[in-house]
């Protein structure tokens, strides 16, 4: 038998995919149908979690996110059970738990002698009110009743006595079952219950990610300049707890031996290596992109780039797209908080129209995100003829 086909994304594309669910949800909802559940799958570390976290900020949604791997009692998931008495009153028939029968009776209310069983809605969704996000983290690494209730709770998004409020969306996060994690495998009948998306990394979404987090601008330089160290146990949370862990270190050469033991811990002896290698030819000495973009005057500025970008004659391919990339994401965060004045929108203008620091291509990638990023405070860039030529090439 043939595997069920996924498709595969990047963070960037999975958070519009998400979008789109959400909104296709409501349509079906509207018509009477239950809303679709979404499983991302992918590899430990890729920020599954965090994109969905995103966009139910986003979309301004209320979020809960339940690790099941951690969860011990089915309870905490779907509730626990208890028993109900019928109880009557005139024509006034209610079902009661044993604990309020006293309060009914004292009330005027009869026992009928039915019982029944059902279930108290869990803590997590007391209270909770239209719009919302159910993150089941780690599904398929829970025991195997958790796995069977949460196919009951993405069938009909309720279960037995309790339902989710409307407008509310599930979503699973689980690892591959390919042999290198602790989960439980998932048969054709459980996977057609809900759409799969599998997370890619993209060296280019986390460069953004990585620039609206204020990670260490030495460290984002070193991995967009070796994204093929991204493998296996060394993935994107790994290598942002190594960054992380030497970020307060002001001139990284001065402690090369203590920053070889971190990496060692963190994420290896070869990509430790090779970022020492890094820091010895002076790569993580280059010019900030905030330097670039607020710095002394452009003169000062074009000349730090071309020290980056030139070896003697030889021109750095790699330093100048590298560069292009910072300098496109540093510029739409900066826009996000801060105005972009004249004096901003010349110095981005003067770097792109560089014709020493950035060939055409380069030109071209810079102007369409820079734009695309935020185009109500970069639309006038295009004012700019030069820059429109630049745009058209």
């Amino acid at each position: 038998m043939s595997k069920i086909k996924q498709v595969v994304l990047n963070t960037t594309e999975l958070k519009d995919f998400v979008k789109h669910i959400v909104g296709n949800n409501r349509y079906l909802q509207e018509n009477g149908k239950n809303p679709v559940a979404i499983n991302i799958e992918g590899e430990a570390g890729l920020g599954k979690t965090s994109a969905i976290l995103q966009v139910a900020e986003e979309l301004d949604l209320q979020c809960i996110k339940l690790n099941l791997s951690q969860l011990e009692e089915i309870g905490d998931l779907v509730g626990f059970p208890m028993k109900e008495h019928e109880m009557t009153k005139a024509d006034i028939t209610k079902w009661v738990t044993e604990s309020t029968m006293p309060m009914y009776i004292s009330s005027g209310y009869k026992p009928t002698g039915e019982k029944r069983m059902t279930h108290a809605a869990p803590e997590w969704v007391q209270g909770k009110k239209e719009g919302g996000i159910l993150i089941l983290d780690d599904w398929t690494r829970a025991d195997i009743r958790f796995v069977q209730a949460v196919m009951e709770i993405i069938d009909r998004q309720e279960y037995i006595s309790w339902k989710l409020p409307k407008d509310w969306h599930v979503i699973l996060t689980s690892n591959p079952d390919n042999g290198e994690y602790l989960v439980n495998s998932i048969d054709t009948a459980q996977r057609t219950r809900f759409i799969t998306a599998h997370l890619k990394f993209d060296i280019d979404c986390w460069a953004k990610w990585a620039e609206q987090n204020s990670v260490d601008s030495r460290c984002i330089n070193f991995l967009l300049m070796n994204p093929e160290l991204v493998k296996g146990d060394i993935n994107p949370r790994s290598i942002t707890t190594f960054f992380n862990s030497i970020s307060s270190i002001k001139v990284f050469e001065d402690q090369l031996p203590l920053i070889q033991m971190i990496g060692e811990g963190s994420v290896g002896t070869e990509f430790s290596t090779l970022f020492t290698t890094f820091i010895n030819n002076r790569l993580d000495a280059m010019v900030s992109p905030k330097e670039i973009l607020t710095g002394a005057d452009w003169n000062t500025i074009e000349a730090k780039l071309k020290a980056s970008m030139y070896e003697g004659t030889h021109y750095r391919a790699d330093i100048a797209s590298l560069m292009a990339t910072r300098i496109s994401n540093y510029s739409i965060v900066y826009a996000e908080s801060n105005p972009v004045t004249d004096k901003i929108m010349d110095r981005i203008k003067d770097i792109i129209k560089s014709e020493e620091l950035f060939a055409l291509d380069l030109h071209y990638f810079m102007i369409k995100n820079i734009i695309s990023g935020n185009k109500s405070k970069f639309q006038k860039m295009l004012l700019d003829k030069d820059i429109v030529k630049l745009a058209v090439k």
